[in-house]
């Protein structure tokens, strides 16, 4: 069997995979990680209101989805937040991200939360199909943003 014909495992997030998940966002986005991204990363990997996953294949990490629970949300009930999530451009197209969402939405159903959020930027196409196939659709929310300076 080559690698092609390998299935990712979907596992919890670790705090050691931060190295991993930072080549993976290094990748996609093409700039490199901010200085606190290790300790952002392994603060999700621990907390106990996050659901949060790496597919890894041959002990790589492969993809990672990041999402925590937010209890107190304007007027929303408590709900869950996708922060980011990534597939190594290799890896792409196979399924990962899809697997990753749902063993993430399993997690917050068995909680009780019945609605997942997540903000995707209006041109971030790929990543707006992506969510399409999931069943996302718009929310009444409406993104605001504030320039510190």
């Amino acid at each position: 069997m080559d690698s092609a014909d390998k299935i990712a495992t979907i596992r919890d997030m670790r705090p050691e995979d931060s190295g991993g998940i930072a080549r993976i966002y290094t990748e996609i986005t093409k700039k490199p990680v901010e200085d606190d991204f290790d300790k952002l990363i392994q603060a999700h990997a621990v907390g106990k209101d996050s659901a949060c996953f790496v597919a890894e294949l041959d002990g790589k990490v492969i993809g990672f989805m990041i999402s925590y629970i937010l209890t107190l949300g304007f007027g929303i009930d408590k709900s869950g937040w996708i922060a980011t999530l990534g597939v190594d451009p290799r890896h792409m197209g196979q399924g990962i991200g899809g697997r990753l969402a749902e063993e993430t939405f399993k997690v917050y159903k068995d909680q009780g939360i019945a609605r997942v959020y997540t903000s995707v930027r209006w041109d971030s196409t790929d990543l707006l199909s992506f969510f399409g196939k999931l069943n996302f659709e718009r929310s009444d929310f409406i993104n605001l943003t504030k320039t510190l300076e």
